[in-house]
């Protein structure tokens, strides 16, 4: 492969087969297969403790907090010896001990398929019909269905190949839905569908020609209107339909503009936008109509909070901001525009906007977790300030006395200060002793927070220190922080990584000789990156989906979702950004680093 005057020599590419046919390949592929599992053999009675540990910790059975939507209360219940839920709900005027109606039972409909999700599903505004998406390929490519509440019998029409975005219009007839591109799976399509009415009939409201946006929909709080959604990396755009009309056509509401991302919601006569018009982390703004410049800011754009997300009520305003790597809620006075925290006590932790259906309330839903806290579902009376837990998440046998988190600071090789989240076992740590496992992902502006994971115990309950390091490239310290470990500045995110490894080591929170790494996806590729590196600072690391052949993927646009990766990565057909690209891709390294010795 030439480009640029550089050759690269791919002795592997034979193994790229997309209709995964290939005899070779797949006789191959079943050979490293084996080979795995003869390796990991000797492991065999472990795996099976692990895997008795992790199942010994869920309940087995289980029932969701009951939320309340356009007259009707809804939950999740999980019986024992069943893999997936079964959906119910129940006239909210009624008491929750009374009977449930069953709305899905997703065991029955998984029953015989190897592989079945739920995508989620959407009731008709008055209450007689479901949409339910349903993927039973593994590859998000979803189906819908329709089925009628009051009889139980589904309706002939099948929606297939399209996303799990999806909303009733206020008629309760006309479904809008998203289609997946053929090829590129990617979601392009907005269409139509009448209830009852051959899909064939269905009209197409808007196409996105542009492979780097994503289309998806949603309706406003106030219900009065349908929002396309169009985002790219970098760069969002919303259309309205009036949610009232059958036949509604799409309407720019703040017309696309490189570089500049919004979200909106409209309510009570108003809308309300989210925008990084006046600031990389965004401000809230309100207004009575579309126009840009009639914007009334709300909250002020601020160099150091990353405001995240809002919600309205009736009397009130609630926000989810970022500083510091922390999140936070804030509730707002609509009236008086009074502001009120809301605290929160452990060292490192996530708190988030909960389900919040019904803005005629001044209850609040919001949940929270820590290293040491299992995720925890809230509801806070805005007017009293009474604050109670409707749901945490039980784990057997957990005692949160016996285990430690901390938040501290690392000072990387650039002066640059980056956040770390730790936790242990407080009877099993042994300051220079312990096993150390450091998690990375630093990609996207993703935000890895300290939050809990049962299964992660087996691993404290052994000893194993686990940090989270909030490097560059994610979105912890807001919009900047993203922008400082993304492009030509990648580098920041690998560097960000071993500094912490390091400063952990030299703190005494790991064995220099148990070190340990871990990252998925993107995070695969940081794994990659950081053991080619410094081969030598790792006993093992766990690189989970990796992506490793940056080069190569970068340059092959047929591959599904390469062009929405550029505002990324950058696209290598630039030589600048190719020769940068290749100083990291862990698969274009690896030969380098190891005749390095």
């Amino acid at each position: 492969m030439t480009l640029h005057g550089d050759t690269r020599t791919d002795n592997y590419y034979w193994l790229r087969d997309d209709d995964r046919a290939d005899p070779d390949v797949l006789k191959y592929l079943e050979q490293e297969n084996a080979y795995g599992k003869k390796i990991m053999e000797s492991q065999r009675s472990l795996q099976d403790q692990l895997l008795k540990e992790m199942i010994a910790r869920v309940p087995p059975h289980d029932v969701s907090a009951p939320y309340v939507k356009n007259g009707y209360r809804y939950r999740q219940v999980y019986e024992k010896g069943n893999e997936y839920a079964i959906y119910q709900r129940q006239s909210a005027v009624k008491e929750e001990w009374a009977e449930w109606d069953i709305l899905l039972d997703a065991n029955q409909r998984a029953a015989h398929s190897e592989f079945y999700t739920m995508g989620g599903f959407a009731i008709t505004p008055d209450n007689a019909v479901m949409a339910l998406a349903e993927d039973y390929l593994s590859r998000r490519q979803y189906g819908i269905r329709l089925r009628n509440l009051k009889t139980g019998n589904w309706y002939p029409e099948l929606l297939d190949n399209v996303s799990s975005s999806f909303v009733w219009a206020n008629d309760s007839v006309t479904l809008y839905y998203v289609r997946k591109h053929p090829k590129t799976l990617l979601p392009y399509q907005v269409w139509r569908h009448r209830l009852g009415h051959p899909v064939a009939d269905d009209q197409l409201v808007y196409e996105e020609k542009d492979d780097a946006f994503y289309v998806s929909v949603h309706k406003t709080t106030s219900r009065h209107f349908v929002v396309i959604h169009l985002a790219s990396a970098t760069t969002s755009e919303a259309l309205l339909l009036d949610a009232e009309l059958a036949d509604a056509e799409p309407q720019a509401f703040a017309p696309r503009r490189k570089d500049h991302e919004y979200t909106v919601d409209h309510y009570q006569h108003g809308f309300y936008i989210r925008s990084n018009k006046d600031g990389k982390n965004f401000g809230l703004y309100r207004s009575a109509v579309r126009e840009e410049k009639q914007w009334q800011t709300l909250i002020a754009a601020r160099e150091q909070v990353m405001l995240e997300d809002f919600t309205l009520f009736r009397d009130w305003l609630v926000v989810a901001e970022r500083q510091q790597g922390l999140t936070s809620l804030r509730q707002i006075n609509r009236h008086t525009r009074e502001s009120t925290g809301i605290a929160f006590d452990d060292p490192a932790y996530v708190t988030w906007l909960g389900y919040n259906p019904e803005p005629e309330t001044s209850l609040l839903r919001y949940g929270y977790s820590s290293m040491t806290t299992p995720d925890t579902l809230f509801e806070l009376d805005m007017d009293s300030g009474e604050r109670r837990v409707i749901k945490q998440t039980q784990v057997a046998g957990f005692d949160p006395g016996n285990y430690r988190s901390e938040h501290l600071w690392v000072t990387a090789r650039d002066g640059v200060q980056v956040p770390v989240s730790l936790v242990y076992h407080r009877k099993h740590f042994r300051r220079g002793k312990s096993p150390l496992l450091v998690y990375g992902y630093g990609s996207y502006g993703s935000s890895m927070d300290a939050d809990f994971s049962s299964s992660r115990l087996s691993l404290l309950d052994r000893g194993f220190v686990y940090a989270i390091a909030h490097v560059r490239g994610g979105g912890e310290l807001g919009q900047q922080w993203y922008e400082d470990g993304k492009y030509l500045n990648k580098m920041n995110t690998f560097n960000d990584y071993l500094d912490v490894c390091d400063e952990l080591l030299r703190l005494g929170y790991g064995d220099p000789k148990l070190l340990y790494g871990m990252g998925g996806s993107a995070g695969g590729m940081l794994m990659g990156a950081a053991i080619n590196l410094r081969p030598e600072l790792f006993h093992a690391v766990v690189a989970q989906v990796p992506f490793v052949d940056v080069v190569t993927t970068m340059l092959d646009e047929s591959i599904p979702l390469t062009t929405g990766e550029f505002e990324e990565w950058g696209n290598p057909q630039d030589e600048e950004y190719y020769r940068y690209m290749k100083q990291y891709s862990p698969y274009d390294q690896v030969r380098t680093v190891l005749g390095a010795g």
